[in-house]
């Protein structure tokens, strides 16, 4: 590549003490824009994510002059533009405009044999429409077109919500927004083949929660992954199950628990939408963007007027560390994914760099999890280096992330911040924003709720989802 044209990092003022290869996007589409500014020929590039229902979000930015010195330089900065667009907002057709040379890498990317062939494939069955990129010129990009979800903050009633995580399943009653039972049970579902394993699971947890109630008005859910009128059409936990079992016994699956329960008013949602529902809540405030760092990593956001937006805000996926070595995703096999940076994999990830040995051999994820917080507790050196290392690394992405949301609050809840180290993640971040983005600094609010609503917070906000009619009873 031509000198002219190298990329050139600025210093970063805070390093993870146990990966110092780590690099942010927001300070690499700086050094990527400063260059486009000292480009007399730099261009205007579009990009649009619509869906089949006529949904479209549209993004524009600028990009180097066309040569061939410039088209890999320019191609990462817009595909991964473009992957973390596709993973926040969700669509199946890529509009590429003003590059004609960078749209044509895009479609070559994005297909089923492709680079991006798992986002491909996902994007496809979400929508149920075969994903495609149309490159074509700036006027002939379709118009914006969002809307936010009317859901949550209904707490009339006796109701049930709740959370299914990779490790734990959680469950709430609660009468008139008052919790009067939560409990959280230990389960295994990412890899159990059999679809009743799931299923005796969510009903076994709702009628533990039902046996606390005088009856059960409405029942509220969230779990990872995409669903549509309360159909996982994408879900890490059920990927145990064989495809061929999945349409017919997977995606069915909330309607037959629906059934159980005589249809009353059922609502289940992405888990990342009910963090943020939850930061609402809990904050009465908004907009908040939510983070759990658990299992894995869940994003949620609700707009400036408090409503869940219909985005799919699966950050996991989304890119956060733009080197070329990144750790790679064990699922989607990207790199520089959030997932291994804001999650129990990231505190896996990083044991053997902080030099700890574990007891056990091949100990499972949560329980290497437990062993470092217990160790933190102990004030040891080592587990402080992991909390440290997620701090920065948090701190710069949520700079990121501010340039696809608006953030007022963020809240952080999840396995992985409870705890003291959750409280040194959040002390490291601040610094990060105050001495790199002092602008966001004064802008966002780093929160976590207390020890209980960090464990239950999605359950209880997760019953509010779904509208009762007015009852001729009270509980």
């Amino acid at each position: 590549m031509n000198k002219s044209v190298i990329l050139r990092m600025p210093e970063l003022k805070f390093s993870p003490v146990l990966d110092s290869g780590f690099t942010p996007p927001v300070l690499w589409h700086r050094a990527y824009q400063a260059l486009c500014d000292s480009d007399p020929a730099s261009r205007e590039l579009v990009i649009a994510i619509a869906r089949p229902d006529g949904t479209v979000f549209v993004h524009r930015m600028q990009v180097l002059s066309d040569s061939e010195e410039r088209t890999e330089l320019t191609f990462k900065a817009v595909e991964r533009v473009i992957r973390f667009l596709l993973w926040q907002k969700g669509g199946s057709v890529i509009y590429v405009a003003g590059a004609s040379e960078i749209g044509e890498a895009v479609a070559a990317a994005y297909t089923k044999e492709g680079d991006r062939h798992f986002t491909w494939d996902l994007m496809s069955r979400f929508f149920l429409s075969p994903m495609e990129v149309i490159v074509c010129e700036i006027d002939e990009i379709p118009a914006v077109n969002e809307t936010a979800l009317p859901l949550g903050r209904h707490l009339d009633g006796c109701r049930i919500g709740f959370d299914l995580g990779g490790s734990d399943r959680k469950c709430a009653a609660v009468i008139d927004g008052k919790v009067v039972f939560s409990e959280e049970i230990v389960w295994d579902p990412y890899f159990e083949s059999d679809p009743e394993y799931h299923f005796a699971g969510i009903c076994d947890s709702l009628k533990r929660a039902a046996a606390h109630l005088p009856r059960v008005d409405a029942i509220g859910g969230s779990a990872a992954g995409i669903y549509v009128d309360n159909e996982p059409r994408v879900a890490s936990l059920f990927r145990g199950v064989p495809l061929d079992l999945y349409e017919s016994h997977v995606q069915p699956i909330f309607k037959r628990v629906m059934q159980e329960w005589k249809d009353i008013p059922f609502v289940v949602i992405n888990d990342g939408e009910v963090t943020a529902l939850a930061g609402a809540l809990s904050l009465n405030d908004s907009p908040v963007l939510g983070i759990a760092m658990g299992t894995s990593q869940a994003g949620g956001y609700c707009d400036v007027n408090g409503g869940i937006t219909p985005w799919l805000n699966e950050l996991a996926f989304a890119p956060v560390d733009y080197r070329d070595d990144a750790p790679a995703d064990e699922w989607s096999g990207d790199c520089g994914c959030g997932v291994q940076y804001f999650s129990q994999q990231a505190v896996a990830r990083l044991i053997p760099l902080a030099g700890i040995e574990l007891p056990e051999p091949d100990m499972a994820l949560p329980k290497q999890l437990v062993y470092v917080q217990e160790l933190m507790a102990q004030g040891d050196e080592r587990a402080t280096k992991i909390y440290e290392s997620i701090g920065v690394y948090f701190g710069y992405s949520l700079a990121w992330y501010a340039e696809f949301y608006e953030i007022k609050h963020m809240l952080l809840l999840g396995r992985v911040t409870s705890g003291a180290g959750g409280d040194l993640i959040i002390k490291i971040a601040e610094d990060v924003l105050a001495k790199e983005f002092p602008q966001l600094s004064e802008q966002i609010k780093i929160s976590m709720p207390d020890e209980k609503l960090k464990r239950h917070g999605q359950a209880i906000a997760a019953a509010s989802l779904p509208s009762i009619e007015q009852m001729s009873a009270t509980c």
